[in-house]
């Protein structure tokens, strides 16, 4: 008779209580699965930012329900929305303010590229100020695609060694 315990790679019997793992990986699994936003709504594409955060598309699925209004309490900046030149001192201060390591996505046409508005206040680009690291493209962009772009970024956060955004903040 084979016991349930021998047909699983892991024996207790033999191994005791000790799992072992490479620390990237752990450190890793632990920054993708609690991902708190810091969330820059500066346009219309924040009431679909909101809307992530209900019941319907619930982003706590992620690991990332926990917004953060605080930049030193978060670790991932979603802009979301027109940035100004008024207003891109304020968010590059914010980005400055958190701590590392860091992530941005850039949420919308107007946040990643000026969108539709060619004119001397908006900034064309948040990437002018501030790395992005994810791209959510629409206008506005639906909660379906931030949460993609949230799957995307804890992928491309699992793949990078966890002491790389240190060393270069």
């Amino acid at each position: 008779m084979v016991s349930a315990n021998t047909d699983l790679g892991y024996n207790s019997k033999i191994e005791g209580g000790v799992i072992v793992s490479r620390a990237d990986a752990a450190i890793n699994w632990i920054r993708t699965n609690s991902m708190w936003p810091m969330p820059m709504g500066l346009a219309c594409c924040a009431i679909e930012l909101m809307a992530v955060g209900g019941a319907r598309f619930d982003i706590a699925r992620f690991g990332a329900e926990v917004m953060r209004f605080s930049p030193r309490q978060s670790d991932c900046m979603i802009v979301a929305g027109t940035v100004t030149y008024k207003m891109a001192p304020q968010v590059r201060r914010i980005y400055d303010q958190m701590a590392a390591p860091k992530w941005v996505i850039a949420m919308g046409a107007c946040a990643s590229s000026g969108g539709m508005y060619r004119s001397y206040a908006t900034l064309q680009g948040v990437d002018r100020i501030i790395p992005v690291d994810v791209y959510v493209s629409g206008c506005p962009p639906r909660p379906e695609a931030l949460l993609d772009a949230l799957m995307k970024l804890q992928d491309k956060v699992r793949r990078e060694p966890a002491t790389s955004r240190l060393m270069s903040a």
